[in-house]
C-alpha cells in the first residue's frame, strides 16, 4: 500500500513524526474505509510518499475498526528506508504490487539523503 506523508518535507520529518506518535512499538494511521484486500495486506508494507517519491515503509500488523466508523491501520513503529522511487501523490491509500515496490536502501553511499529533485534527475540520467 502507499500513502502520502502529508506535511512531511523529507525523510527526517517522517521519521520524527513516526517516533512522536509511536506507542508500545506500534503506530496507527486512520483511514475512512477498510481495504477489501485487508487480510492479504497483513504482514505487508505501507509505503510513504514524500514530495512525489516513495521514501520509506513500515510493516502492517493489523486493521482495527474504531467506534467512529473509521479504521486504524496498525503498523510497526520502525521505518525502513527504501530506494527513492517516483510516485504521484494521491488521497488516502492505494495498493502497490510487490513487483512495483522499491528495494530497501543500503544507505552507506548517502543516496537517500539527496534532495528529491536531484535524485529524480540523476535517476533519469541512469546515474543511480
Amino acid at each position: 500500500m502507499t500513502r502520502v506523508a502529508v506535511g512531511c518535507t523529507d525523510y527526517p520529518a517522517l521519521e520524527a513524526r513516526v517516533a512522536n506518535h509511536a506507542q508500545d512499538g506500534e503506530i496507527r494511521f486512520t483511514t475512512r474505509f477498510k481495504p477489501k484486500r485487508a487480510d492479504e495486506l497483513i504482514g505487508g508494507k505501507l509505503h510513504f510518499i514524500v514530495k512525489h517519491m516513495l521514501v520509506a515503509r513500515v510493516r502492517i500488523l493489523r486493521f482495527e475498526d474504531r467506534s467512529d466508523g473509521r479504521v486504524d491501520i496498525v503498523c510497526v513503529a520502525s521505518l525502513e528506508r527504501v530506494h527513492p522511487q517516483p510516485k504521484r501523490a494521491h488521497q488516502g491509500w492505494r495498493y502497490l504490487a510487490d513487483a512495483d515496490a522499491p528495494k530497501p536502501l543500503d544507505d552507506a553511499d548517502g543516496i537517500g539523503d539527496l534532495p528529491p529533485e536531484l535524485y529524480r534527475e540523476l535517476a533519469g540520467l541512469s546515474l543511480i
